[in-house]
């Protein structure tokens, strides 16, 4: 089958061992100096050792693999010990992943099985992602004009701060007006969920750009490359959430900076599952 799957470039590679640490299955040991990945049906394609590598020596490919086989990776790891298979069986659980749950037909959601979807349609595409600016007016009663309840109006209204459309990197333009001497936000999905003063903190002021690495099976260091070198941002912020799994944007934001020849500040900003900023 054609899957995603980790790469690692043994040039790069400085034989630190993280990566084979922060692998829960096996997957990755360490032969020679160098990490290898041993088994492809022992790699879940999540990317816990992407945040982990110091020299950027992993990356995701598509190519023909053996599909992840958990059961295979659970009698490795006994056999290992108690502490390897609590190790996999913890992250599992994090990452909300139960290969054990019997399988629905065509091997998940209907509505998520793959597709290529084409678009006929005003402006070249879907209507609704058409690159736009967003304006608001400011209203000084809006907490009782977005009351939803109709009842009594809440004590605090939050105004959005987002000023383009569309939010979501698979979907963004090239290039932009809006993105013109702005100052760049990426950010993975749940952040704006998790911390309760997104708008405000770090959507204010700038363009945003949002994505899932484990929800979209696409590598974003191309398309955002391409963004950040067309337009004139005047800085960088990455806004990520303390899983494993959200290093895949992290590594592609980064990666797209140095691609793009650009010398802009930017910032890495960790935010807790519990709402809090853990590193900045």
């Amino acid at each position: 089958m054609i899957r995603k799957i980790i790469h690692i470039n043994e040039e790069k590679c400085n034989g630190c061992g993280a990566c084979a640490n922060a692998c829960h299955e096996g997957a990755i040991q360490m032969v020679d100096g160098k990490a290898r990945l041993m088994r492809d049906d022992f790699c879940d394609g999540l990317g816990d050792c992407l945040p982990a590598c110091p020299t950027n020596a992993i990356t995701f490919e598509e190519r023909e693999a053996d599909a992840y086989d958990d059961d295979a990776v659970k009698a490795h790891l006994a056999a290992k010990g108690p502490e390897a298979l609590k190790k996999h069986l913890d992250a599992k659980k994090a990452h909300a992943h139960d290969n054990d749950a019997p399988a629905p037909h065509h091997g998940g959601c209907p509505g998520s099985m793959a597709r290529e979807i084409q678009h006929t349609a005003p402006h070249g595409g879907c209507p609704g992602s058409m690159a736009r600016s967003v304006e608001h007016t400011h209203n000084n009663d809006a907490s009782a004009s977005n009351n939803m309840s109709g009842s009594t109006p809440t004590a605090y209204f939050m105004e959005s701060q987002l000023r383009q459309w569309p939010v979501q990197i698979k979907l963004a333009p090239l290039s932009a007006p809006y993105f013109q001497n702005a100052n760049l936000l990426i950010a993975a999905d749940c952040t704006a969920y998790a911390y309760g003063n997104f708008h405000n903190q770090f959507i204010k002021n700038h363009v945003v750009l949002i994505g899932c690495p484990k929800l979209d099976a696409v590598d974003y260091t191309e398309k955002l490359t391409e963004i950040i070198k067309h337009n004139d941002f005047k800085s960088l912020t990455i806004v990520r959430m303390e899983v494993p799994c959200c290093g895949g944007l992290e590594h592609a934001a980064t990666e797209a900076l140095k691609a793009s020849g650009k010398f802009i500040p930017w910032q890495v900003v960790t935010i807790g599952i519990d709402g809090t900023i853990k590193d900045i």
